[in-house]
């Protein structure tokens, strides 16, 4: 049956698209915005970032005081040879640096008058000077290679880097009496103790005799030992005084 002419407009006639809204908004609904991710704490990338930011020993202290054998937080380094020990203490010995800490040690010890058969003035400082060159020498290729070497020990500091005061402090004390052996291992550390010993009593070879020798050797012994665990502290907190301090220029 034929349509009338109306049915056939509604067959034919396409229907119009719904007209756009007049105040300027869309139909379709935003898409949702992504929110900003925050920092993922566990990337392990941002805790390699940490872990250089804190701890990074440099090779000098304020450009000029040698700290070659301090090692930054969380570095595991191969062991050393005996070569490298030895190359390691001579570079202690023989930094131009070391004129200046001799010097200060030599002029503490002659205003003391710890030997006054050395005299005053230049001659008596002269004295002085070289006994505490021929002292630390002595000291450093005792403690940082010959006994290092027998010991299989590794005469280098591990900083701790991260902590309080009192705890890092103590740590670094502590490492008089603690090291690590060539295999990572923690144990006495006889190089320091008995090294620093042994080159005491090398002394009595070259120091007057008419003092106690066995007071001599315990004072000399004693001010070696404090003396590297005064380094051993400056240098834990070295990176965080340069940053504190001098903004990371040294």
């Amino acid at each position: 049956m034929q349509g009338g002419p109306e049915n056939v407009s509604l067959l034919t006639h396409d229907p119009q698209p719904p007209s756009a809204p007049t105040d300027g908004k869309s139909p379709v609904p935003d898409a949702p915005t992504p929110a900003i991710k925050p920092a993922d704490s566990n990337n392990p990338n941002d805790s390699d970032k940490d872990k250089e930011q804190y701890g990074k020993q440099p090779k000098r202290i304020l450009g000029i005081i040698p700290n070659f054998r301090a090692v930054s937080a969380n570095t595991q380094l191969p062991p050393l040879s005996f070569k490298d020990k030895f190359w390691l203490a001579t570079q202690d010995t023989f930094d131009y640096s070391d004129v200046l800490l001799v010097g200060g040690l030599a002029g503490i010890s002659m205003a003391s008058k710890s030997q006054p058969s050395f005299g005053q003035g230049a001659a008596g400082y002269g004295r002085y000077y070289w006994h505490a060159f021929v002292d630390g020498s002595i000291e450093n290729y005792m403690t940082e290679a010959i006994v290092p070497a027998v010991t299989r020990e590794d005469p280098r500091y591990y900083t701790l880097g991260k902590g309080g005061f009192i705890k890092r402090t103590g740590y670094a004390v502590s490492r008089l009496l603690i090291t690590r052996t060539n295999a990572g291992k923690r144990t006495f550390n006889l190089s320091e103790i008995v090294g620093a010993g042994a080159a005491a009593g090398i002394g009595n070879a070259y120091y007057p005799s008419e003092y106690n020798q066995f007071v001599k050797t315990y004072q000399r012994w004693g001010t070696q030992v404090g003396l590297d665990g005064v380094f051993n502290t400056l240098k834990e907190f070295w990176p965080d005084i340069n940053q504190a301090v001098f903004r990371g220029k040294y």
